[in-house]
């Protein structure tokens, strides 16, 4: 048993000085943290899976074993898949070792799926289920400026521009800055709020004055939400962005702006919306209708 727990150590040792190793250059390359996590998340399954073995010492075929005997065999979604290639891509070249990776790793084909969205109706009735002042406010801004959840949680008090009526979105996705208008009527909102919580630094903090509200908190003010405005269906976060771009469509804004609101790098992203909009096919007209 002593040796066993010494060897595991050991395993563990040498699997978190690669981690290390790809953390600060990912570091220094700035990389969003959540893609710093992703990747090392996925080096710790694939060295776990290979365990003291030599970065030289890898070939295509340990590649397909991994990508047969863990990734398959586990039913792993197309979306891990790519993520393990792009992880593991970048590590070997790092370490200098050019595996064959697009020959032996196929990126799976993507999932055309539409996004999921409520109408304005039930989004009312959800921005107004929570009684907390705090919680009311972040569901509203969510959807209101069509904002990311780690969007949210990073936005600091003198990202609120209220003499220009925007919001600053500093360094989101694609380490970009962008900004987004503010109603008149979520601006009164936040005012509100402020002369309540005197927040420090965040816009929203959680227990502890100066630090940032919680993730899985946030979930959870959502979950509530949805529960008591009697909605069943699976919202998440992420609707209440979908949300904001449908109905900016479906109330006429042209697709180059709201490509710019929601922060996306191409105008390819941003035309699914006009395949979930009442508006857009209302305005089809079935040939049934000229028989």
């Amino acid at each position: 048993m002593l040796f066993e727990h010494m060897e595991t150590a050991k395993q563990h040792e040498a699997i978190e000085a690669r981690v290390k190793r790809l953390v600060q250059w990912m570091q220094l390359k700035r990389y969003s943290e959540n893609t710093i996590q992703v990747y090392t998340q996925v080096l710790r399954v694939f060295f776990a899976y290979f365990p003291l073995r030599e970065d030289a010492s890898f070939t295509e075929e340990d590649l397909m074993e991994f990508n047969n005997g863990y990734i398959l065999r586990r039913n792993c979604s197309g979306s891990y898949q790519n993520q393990v290639l792009s992880a593991l891509k970048l590590y070997f070249e790092l370490a200098g070792n050019r595996l064959s990776l697009k020959v032996i790793l196929h990126r799976p084909r993507r999932e055309h799926r539409l996004p999921s969205v409520l109408n304005k109706a039930e989004v009312k009735h959800l921005l107004d289920a929570p009684r907390n002042l705090k919680h009311r406010c972040m569901l509203a801004i969510i959807y209101g400026c069509g904002l990311r959840r780690g969007e949210l949680l990073g936005l600091q008090l003198h990202d609120i521009d209220s003499d220009r009526g925007v919001v600053w979105i500093r360094q989101s996705k694609g380490m970009k800055d962008r900004i987004v208008p503010l109603s008149v009527k979520l601006l009164e909102m936040l005012r509100e709020y402020y002369k309540s919580y005197r927040p420090e630094k965040w816009l929203f903090e959680g227990q502890i004055r100066g630090e940032q509200y919680d993730e899985r908190s946030l979930q959870q003010v959502l979950r509530q939400a949805v529960s008591k405005a009697g909605i069943r269906k699976p919202v998440t976060l992420h609707w209440l962005r979908h949300s904001y771009a449908t109905h900016l469509l479906e109330s006429g804004t042209d697709l180059r702006y709201i490509q710019e609101l929601l922060g996306h790098k191409s105008s390819k992203t941003t035309e699914i919306y006009t395949h979930v909009s009442n508006r857009m096919i209302q305005q089809i007209k079935s040939p049934f209708d000229s028989l």
